[in-house]
């Protein structure tokens, strides 16, 4: 291909997401029930005070190509976030994978979920073999730089978080197994609750108030509380006016009847 001048962006040049393949048959570690219900809590509860859901993206388990040199290779984290890009691909598709010299955003969280089989790369501890693509651990500390980088093991309702700083990522001191971003204005932590019918602990985001952020069923019923409350107060007040009208009727009635019983006849209009 003859080169332009100026020269023509890796968007212009490179596969996108519609050339290159969104799956791989043969690749193993299919998602388990967990790995599909913790992305699904997690993206239900991210909302960013300071970005609109218009330009936010959550994946989950798609592919995420990272190397301009290698446009084949990529990495399927279990969940990350991206911000300051439209929700929908261009504004108008759903996303088959992320493309990063397409999007020309990064992500700026990952979340992998430990199981056996990926264990040791999740903690970048497998050595590379240099005929083969990076592990994830470099991918998203050394080529996308990826500013937050959290692991949870729910076989022991474990959750580390890494932050990069400098050259490489740091591990985090969690308080009550929760870390702010400031960021972001939310953070993430340890809950330990009922989603989806499933009593364990989940990673869950929270607000600023340190309250869990509500998922949409959650904030369907506590809208339906909040209207039971508002149409128990209406009844309770109409029959408090009701009482109070009876009670001032009963005492007019009594007020006739003292006069009457005196010999005058009231005045009643």
């Amino acid at each position: 291909m003859y080169q332009t001048d100026p020269p023509l962006s890796p968007k212009e040049t490179l596969p996108t997401m519609y050339d290159l393949p969104s799956e791989d048959p043969e690749e193993p570690g299919l998602p388990d029930q967990f790995h599909i219900l913790q992305p699904q809590l997690l993206t239900d509860t991210f909302c960013p005070p300071n970005h609109t859901w218009e330009e936010i993206f959550t994946g989950t388990d798609i592919n995420l190509y990272y190397d301009v040199r290698h446009t084949s290779w990529y990495k399927r984290p279990d969940w990350f976030a991206v911000l300051g890009v439209p929700y929908l691909y261009e504004n108008r598709d759903l996303r088959l994978s992320y493309v990063v010299w397409q999007e020309g955003v990064n992500p700026y969280i990952v979340v992998e979920l430990l199981s056996p089989g990926t264990e040791k790369e999740d903690l970048g501890q497998t050595l590379r073999d240099v005929q083969k693509p990076p592990a994830k651990w470099e991918v998203y500390e050394k080529i996308l730089r990826v500013p937050y980088y959290a692991i949870f093991d729910r076989y022991e309702a474990k959750f580390r978080m890494f932050e990069l700083k400098g050259v490489g990522y740091q591990e985090v001191e969690l308080v009550d197994d929760r870390f702010w971003i400031s960021e972001l204005e939310l953070g993430l932590g340890v809950w330990i609750g009922n989603f989806k019918g499933v009593e364990m602990p989940w990673l869950r985001w929270y607000d600023y108030n340190n309250k869990w952020i509500l998922t949409s069923l959650e904030k369907e019923r506590e809208n339906v509380e909040l209207e039971r409350q508002k149409a128990e107060l209406e009844r309770r007040k109409a029959e408090s006016e009701r009482r109070k009208a009876e009670s001032e009727r009963q005492k007019t009635e009594r007020l006739i009847a003292q006069l009457r019983s005196l010999g005058i006849e009231p005045d009643i209009e």
